[in-house]
């Protein structure tokens, strides 16, 4: 578990640094320090050399003033984020969602409510913020047949069909996590607000954006990737070619992780094409989802811990 002193390092480094976030999530992993990797990337804006490279001795040119404003800047964005309710996950703490290790994750997860090793065991659910009155059915029997699998379900708070899906696995008693595209001291869209209220009191809401950080056009992209590094499979209920939906369903493919097409979705272009690919499936119920991820989980493919998808008295 990464110490507080580790936890401030790693702000100020992604404050600070000028490299993309995904290259400092490797570097912090690789160093086990968010406080090594900041002390020289700081080193290295003063020495033309590369990060790891640099001789001991080099670091008495460090400006510690600078780098212990740096840390109390941080410090103090930790405690206020505390005081609302937000809590910092790093790469270097056992809560990290374990799937995202495997893909190009950020280094640090922010997230309103507690994430848990059983949400290894996860299938992302998304489609159409204008879904029909059957996508609709069709979410919430899907929700809560997976919640009774031992699932938890993802999704990512949207209108439409997002909503559907968390509202049906609380129903149902089981477990949701909600991956937004806004920082968390914002909810995006607003009529949300007690949806994600409950999902922070009885699971998790999660961000990798600064708390502050509005919503826009870039950032719900960047929120599904992070949604589908999280689950093992994404399954698509309702879409149109417009949607954003199939924006995740690229990025799973890209990962690795299967993509799961309801067989209504047939009827458009752009689904027949992506039923193509490899590791797309076209399903029916959520037991064509299950013989799925039994398959996979046998021959070696999906990318997780076979103690992850065969949990105890599942």
């Amino acid at each position: 578990m990464s110490s507080a002193v580790e936890k401030a390092a790693l702000v100020a480094l992604l404050r600070k640094g000028r490299r993309p976030w995904q290259v400092y999530a490797e570097l912090v992993e690789e160093t086990g320090s968010a406080l090594r990797v900041l002390e020289r990337e700081l080193e290295r804006n003063d020495h033309p050399a590369t990060l790891f490279d640099l001789p001991v001795e080099g670091r008495a040119a460090l400006d510690r003033v600078d780098i212990t404003k740096a840390l109390d800047k941080a410090a103090a964005d930790l405690a206020a984020w505390r005081a609302a309710g937000i809590d910092v996950v790093t790469v270097l703490d056992s809560s990290y969602p374990k799937n995202l290790r495997h893909v190009d994750r950020p280094p640090l997860l922010f997230s309103a409510g507690e994430l848990s090793p059983v949400d290894a065991r996860s299938v992302a659910v998304v489609g159409t913020r204008n879904p029909s009155a059957e996508g609709i059915a069709t979410a919430e029997q899907l929700a809560a047949d997976l919640v009774s699998a031992g699932y938890t379900v993802i999704s990512g708070l949207a209108s439409g069909i997002d909503t559907a899906v968390h509202r049906a696995a609380l129903a149902s008693g089981g477990r949701t996590v909600a991956v937004v595209g806004t920082g968390l001291l914002h909810c995006y869209p607003p009529q949300n607000v007690a949806l994600a209220q409950r999902i922070a009191h009885e699971c998790a809401v999660v961000s990798q954006f600064w708390p502050e950080a509005p919503p826009t056009r870039r950032t719900f992209p960047m929120r599904n990737a992070v949604m589908s590094g999280m689950t093992l499979g994404t399954v698509i209920v309702e879409a149109s070619h417009m949607s954003g939906t199939r924006i995740q369903a690229r990025l799973a493919l890209a990962q690795g992780r299967p993509v799961f097409l309801y067989r209504s979705l047939l009827a458009q272009p752009w689904a027949r094409e992506l039923a193509t690919r490899p590791a797309t499936h076209t399903i029916g119920t959520v037991k064509d989802v299950l013989a799925v991820f039994a398959r996979l989980t046998a021959s070696q493919e999906l990318g997780v811990d076979d103690s992850v998808a065969r949990l105890p008295g599942r």
